[in-house]
């Protein structure tokens, strides 16, 4: 027997469901009518639509392999729609992934993979004019698949936003280079982040029958995503397709030129069975490969290419980007929005213990003399051991000092606000009492842990995460809904402090000591002046780092 204080919500979800199967027409709350075709979305809660895999491109497969995306044929959709509402209640194939140099083969997913997953109100409509949230998920540009990161809770804690996150192509797929790609037309460089673009570009197009308005985005992504977001600032192409931006622990990774990417070409035409003749009978081969070739080739690429320049990621090609996005917020070439940007405590995306090694890794075009003045910045007086060091000399040029090269620019143009997030998962080992890379994930996307080809564990939380998951998201969402985190925050949440140039102010996000969930633990700090000028060092190495 049901409870009677359960009724309410019952007959809410009784409601719901029955509009939702009876009327075909496209009335139905979790139906959406495009114009060229109308898809019905999965109703994930009473007040919560999720449409999986609306596409948004022509599928990049055959002879369109390394080519930039084209846009959807919505004739072709209309046609094979048949007058019939296709289903998107299911996840897509995710877009092929590569591995994650863990031991691991990639491989898994599809190239047919250029979709949208749209999270919106039940019912949202047209004229609705909902703020919008694009989503750019991380996994350095070589793995990663967006069903990992949910929405459905978000727009449950706050129905009156529209979220989009994108599939686009990885690794090898999205991003092969060699300069012949441009000077004899044999293809498109960065593929990959064109995909990001022609996502937006949808969004911009066809947002509204969801319920959004195409004049209030504001892009997110951590990582890779934030990295993406970076260049998203700072390209050339595509700056009035958003409005807003919030970058998560961008990944400072080099943006090579194609020259530099030639020799990790060379290496992967040669293990796909594609090594011998001129380059464009080489890409002519890549491009009749089957994709379980070119998958074990960026494997072997990942494990035994040895070349300074050794993954597949954005280069500067010239077009979109000219030059590499440091120097351009250095510069204040980058679009005027206003962002929030920041880093988790103790992320490093180096390994070991050698200093000048992992930064000479991750940066191949630091000189020695740069090398030793990383270590006279990062001084063994500044830190409490050698491991402390190491994080911070490596995991502030890899990742962290991000948060305060666009807080800053920003901060000049427009507004910022930054954060240190400080949350470790409950489910984290006892003596492991660091905030690493991704902690602010597991969080806010229901204890996602994620996994090889494109699988992921969601983990249990406590009430405690729970509570602290709804604090950061109401943060996040009152930023896309008012440009400002403190707008529509929880009562419970302290000041989110702007990032200014004189006053270098952020937040701390973590969990309260206690177990009251009615409590935030978070609070504002000053941006320590070591971290400030050692940042400011960082950003003086830009055209060496080609960060």
């Amino acid at each position: 027997m049901v409870s009677t204080r359960f009724l309410p919500y019952f007959t809410l979800l009784a409601g719901v469901l029955k509009a939702a199967t009876a009327a075909p027409d496209g009335s139905a709350p979790n139906v959406v009518d495009l114009g060229y075709v109308k898809y019905r979305g999965n109703l994930s809660y009473p007040d919560t639509v999720a449409y999986l895999g609306v596409p948004y491109a022509e599928p990049p497969m055959g002879e369109r392999r390394w080519r930039a995306p084209l846009a959807l044929n919505t004739s072709r959709v209309s046609s094979e729609a048949g007058g019939q509402t296709v289903n998107l209640t299911t996840n897509p194939d995710f877009c092929v992934q590569g591995s994650t140099g863990a031991g691991d083969a990639g491989g898994a997913g599809s190239e047919d993979c250029l979709k949208l997953n749209i999270y919106a109100p039940a019912g949202a409509k047209k004229g609705d004019n909902l703020p919008v949230l694009v989503y750019i998920h991380g996994g350095g540009y070589v793995y990663g698949n967006p069903a990992n990161w949910p929405f459905d809770h978000w727009i449950h804690q706050s129905p009156n936003v529209v979220i989009a996150s994108v599939y686009y192509r990885l690794d090898s797929i999205g991003f092969l280079t060699v300069p012949e790609f441009e000077t004899e037309g044999l293809g498109d460089l960065n593929a990959g982040f064109l995909d990001q673009i022609q996502a937006l570009k949808f969004v911009n197009e066809h947002i509204a029958s969801f319920g959004g308005d195409p004049s209030k985005v504001t892009i997110n992504g951590q990582s890779a995503g934030g990295s993406s977001v970076e260049l998203h600032l700072t390209a050339n192409t595509g700056r009035n397709l958003f409005h807003q931006a919030i970058a998560q622990s961008v990944y400072r990774t080099p943006l090579p030129t194609p020259e530099q990417q030639r020799p990790m070409f060379d290496y992967y035409a040669e293990q796909a069975g594609c090594g011998t003749g001129s380059v464009a009978t080489k890409v002519a081969c890549l491009r009749q490969a089957d994709v379980s070739a070119l998958s074990h080739a960026q494997d072997l690429v990942m494990y035994n290419f040895t070349g300074l320049y050794n993954s597949f990621h954005p280069v500067v090609d010239g077009k979109l980007f000219t030059e590499t996005p440091t120097i351009s917020l250095l510069k204040g070439n980058f679009a005027d929005v206003r962002v929030i940007v920041g880093s988790t405590s103790n992320e490093t995306l180096s390994g070991g213990d050698n200093i000048t090694q992992a930064l000479k890794e991750y940066f191949p075009g630091l000189t020695q003399t740069d090398l030793q003045q990383f270590l006279e910045v990062y001084p063994e007086s500044d830190f409490d051991n050698a491991t402390q060091r190491f994080e911070v000399a490596t995991g502030e040029p890899d990742v962290r000092c991000g948060r305060s090269i666009i807080g800053l620019a920003a901060a000049q143009k427009s507004k910022a606000f930054t954060y240190r997030y400080n949350q470790r998962p409950s489910t984290q080992a006892a003596d492991d009492t660091e905030v690493h890379h991704s902690a602010e994930n597991w969080m806010m996307f229901r204890g996602t842990s994620t996994g090889f080809n494109g699988t992921t564990t969601f983990q249990p939380q406590t009430p405690q995460d729970e509570a602290f998951a709804a604090e950061l998201i109401a943060y996040w969402l009152s930023f896309v809904r008012a440009g400002d985190p403190n707008t529509f925050k929880l009562d419970r949440s302290p000041e989110w402090p702007a990032y200014t140039v004189g006053g270098k102010k952020r937040i701390v996000l973590q969990e309260p000591k206690t177990n009251d969930t009615s409590i935030s633990g978070s609070i504002a700090e000053q941006e320590p002046r070591l971290e400030t000028s050692r940042c400011a060092f960082v950003a003086s190495k830009a055209v060496h780092q080609q960060a």
